[in-house]
C-alpha cells in the first residue's frame, strides 16, 4: 500500500528557501527565524528542520538531544537580542493553537505586545 507524502510544511517551505524569512540561526538540525506576525518584540522561530515530529511531545520522546538543542538555541537567541529573559511556547494540538504540525518553537522576549 502506498501513502501519498504530504505537501512539505510552510517551515520546510522555508528551509528549502522557496519562502523568503528573516533567517537567525541556522545549522545543520536547526533554524530559527522571526515570526511573521510577532507578539512581542522579540518573536522567534526556532524549527528542526525535520518533519518528522509534529509536536514537542513526540520531539521529547524521538530525539530528546534535539530538543535539547532547540532549547539552547532559544536561550542562546535571547541572550543575544533581548535581555536573556524569555519565554519558550510550544503548542501541541489544533485546540492549543497549533496551525502548522511541524515541532517549533516561539521565543518571545522584551515585553509582550498587547
Amino acid at each position: 500500500m502506498s501513502h501519498e507524502s504530504p505537501a512539505p510544511s510552510i517551515f520546510s517551505r522555508i528551509v528549502a528557501r522557496e519562502i523568503p524569512a528573516t533567517i537567525l540561526r541556522e545549522n545543520d538540525r536547526l533554524i530559527a527565524f522571526e515570526d511573521v506576525a510577532p507578539k512581542a518584540p522579540v518573536h522567534v522561530l526556532v524549527v528542526p528542520k525535520t518533519e518528522q515530529y509534529r509536536d514537542v511531545v513526540e520531539l521529547a520522546a524521538g530525539d530528546p538531544e534535539l530538543l535539547a538543542e532547540l532549547v539552547a538555541t532559544a536561550k542562546s537567541l535571547a541572550e543575544e537580542l533581548a535581555d536573556g529573559d524569555f519565554r519558550l511556547i510550544f503548542n501541541t494540538g489544533e485546540n492549543s493553537g497549533q496551525t502548522v504540525f511541524h515541532v517549533h518553537a516561539h521565543v518571545l522576549a522584551g515585553g509582550l505586545k498587547e
